[in-house]
């Protein structure tokens, strides 16, 4: 089942509403559950929700997958390209188009862990150790999820970075991989599409050439080097759109929990 709530976005006073994923038997049960936070949480179970009106189909991969979980989907603003400053952690390359986007996303990973993960763990059944507590997203939300399995790490020992955007701000990133602290019991899903990728060549092949492979690898080879479990992944075909990241589900899901 799927319970929406609203929620402040204390950096801006704003409502951020959460659509939190329970399993079907949850009030018939006192199991505790281990939670995945997803960016863009509007995208996740309903196309009705969706912003261009494609979903992810997460409730129907949930309700029928071996592992029982808590999902919790955080909205991002839907004025203008404020998004993109939310979900931006570090300041962007000079000479892209998001140069000129305030970088927030110190802010918005700051509420999730101290504001809207305490409540979740307080008014449900979770688990609430980093070892049973994952993020993911797509896109900018992807780079945000890179983010905090690195900068965060004490509280997510799984991300999942979908289509991340993480070429617009490499360097920040692998400084800030350089100098945190990653428990090497962590695990890193990359994705990307070869219809998305930079540089690419033939979109029809595994992509091993692009930009976007080469900033993918660069991540992964850093997180290795700390023991951390990476798995990365050319989407053949892959567009950066919401039907094709919902083919991805099982892939990562299956990545962070079960494999």
């Amino acid at each position: 089942m799927i319970v929406k709530r609203d929620f402040l976005y204390t950096p801006k006073g704003e409502n951020r509403p959460l659509h939190i994923y329970l399993p079907d038997d949850y009030n018939d049960t006192d199991e505790r559950y281990p939670v995945t936070y997803f960016f863009d949480g509007h995208n996740l179970f309903f196309n009705e929700d969706a912003t261009y009106g494609k979903s992810w189909g997460l409730k129907e991969f949930l309700d029928g997958w071996g592992k029982k979980m808590i999902v919790v989907g955080i909205e991002c603003s839907h004025v203008g390209e404020e998004r993109l400053s939310e979900y931006l952690p570090y300041p962007a390359n000079k000479g892209s188009r998001f140069e000129i986007f305030e970088p927030t996303g110190k802010a918005t990973m700051d509420w999730i862990v101290e504001e809207i993960k305490p409540v979740i763990d307080r008014d449900y059944r979770t688990i609430p150790f980093r070892e049973c507590t994952a993020i993911a997203g797509s896109s900018m939300g992807g780079l945000m999820s890179l983010y905090a399995a690195v900068h965060y790490n004490r509280w997510f020992s799984k991300a999942g970075c979908v289509s991340s955007s993480i070429g617009i701000c490499m360097r920040p990133l692998i400084k800030d991989m350089r100098s945190s602290d990653i428990s090497p019991d962590t695990r890193v899903y990359l994705s990307w599409g070869t219809n998305e990728a930079f540089g690419i060549k033939n979109p029809h092949r595994e992509d091993r050439s692009s930009k976007t492979w080469g900033w993918n690898r660069r991540a992964a080879d850093y997180l290795r080097s700390m023991g951390c479990a990476v798995k990365m992944e050319c989407q053949v075909g892959g567009r950066h759109c919401e039907a094709d990241w919902e083919k991805l589900v099982p892939s990562f899901m299956n990545f962070l929990w079960t494999e």
